[in-house]
């Protein structure tokens, strides 16, 4: 895309500036444009609007008169809402209006606002401007010179003090940079008159910038290549079978010696009488079961200062035969059948 550069007396100057068609030349996205100039004129409130509330306003906490006997509804002081006089029910109170919008929406709306300027036709590109002290004639003679009325913005190459001060009293026109100039801003001026230099600073700051942050080249037209050969595929050889891991045996545990039970699950055996059997060196059910009467009996003297009475060294060895085999129904059938004939 090619506009025509003009001079400051509206001819042309005989040259041409080439626009880049990834930021001038895009399809507008109207909603980028709403979401941005919505912000931009959120920003713009100050929020400072406030109303009393009952607790604020200045009058007298008496109530008004007594609850009962005068034929007039409840009330309280002079504050109350439905009074004259009384403070704002949900009055509004200072906040701010501020949006947020993403940097990329922002960047589209601008670039969708230029595009919207270039389909009309409203986008003037004039030579550099050479202004040596601020004179309100040379901007006015600018104008006149292109036939341009309405609300103008001159977008300048950065920030340009003396075409500013030059253009501060001409009524509807605007100075801005052009790398900071917004969509609004854009969008609010009836022509842009955009100056010769500023084309490639506009055109820098509106390019799309891509994921790595580096402003994205425009794409450029390039002879067909020829293809690429095709790779030819290897066939694949036969996957070995996979080796499977040795399998580690665990190792036998080694026969132990038995432990040692407890005596003390035989009825009539206390630890006392535990620890005499032990002593004897009988510290198995098994043990217990097979060791002679005479030597329970002596077990028995040996703990006779134990308070239980029922030491029996009979009993003792059949319910050791029953723990042995680890027969349970058999052993509480035993002890059952004890206590019946005891009964």
């Amino acid at each position: 895309m090619k506009l025509t550069v003009y001079t400051r007396t509206g001819a042309e100057a005989g040259r041409e500036v080439e626009l880049d068609d990834a930021v001038f030349g895009i399809e507008p996205n109207d909603h980028a444009i709403w979401l941005d100039v919505r912000a931009i004129q959120a920003h713009m409130r100050q929020g400072t609007h406030k109303t009393k509330e009952r607790s604020e306003v200045a009058r007298s906490t008496r109530k008004l008169y007594r609850q009962k006997g005068t034929g007039n509804a409840r009330v309280g002081d002079g504050k109350s809402p439905i009074r004259k006089g009384g403070g704002t029910i949900f009055g509004p109170r200072p906040h701010e209006y501020n949006l947020r919008v993403n940097r990329k929406t922002k960047q589209l709306a601008r670039r969708s606002a230029v595009a919207h300027k270039i389909t009309g036709g409203a986008i003037r590109v004039i030579e550099s401007l050479q202004i040596d002290a601020p004179r309100t004639k040379e901007i006015a003679g600018l104008l006149a010179g292109n036939g341009i009325t309405g609300r103008v913005l001159l977008l300048t190459n950065g920030h340009d003090d003396t075409v500013y001060r030059s253009a501060r009293n001409l009524p509807g026109v605007s100075v801005i940079d052009a790398a900071q100039a917004s969509t609004l801003d854009l969008l609010g001026a009836r022509t842009i008159l955009l100056q010769e230099g500023a084309v490639e600073l506009l055109t820098e700051t509106l390019r799309p910038v891509s994921k790595t942050g580096t402003a994205k080249e425009a794409p450029t037209a390039e002879a067909p290549s020829a293809p690429a050969p095709k790779k030819t595929v290897k066939p694949s050889a036969a996957k070995k079978p996979k080796a499977e891991p040795p399998t580690v045996e665990a190792p036998v545990a080694e026969a132990s010696a038995p432990s040692s039970d407890d005596l003390t699950r035989v009825k009539g055996v206390g630890p006392v009488f535990a620890a005499a059997l032990e002593a004897k060196g009988i510290t198995t059910f098994a043990a217990l079961a097979e060791a002679d009467l005479d030597v329970l009996r002596e077990a028995i003297a040996d703990g006779s200062n134990a308070s239980d009475a029922s030491a029996n060294e009979e009993t003792w060895a059949e319910q050791a035969r029953f723990l042995a085999a680890g027969d349970q129904a058999g052993l509480d059938a035993y002890l059952d059948s004890l206590s019946t004939d005891e009964a």
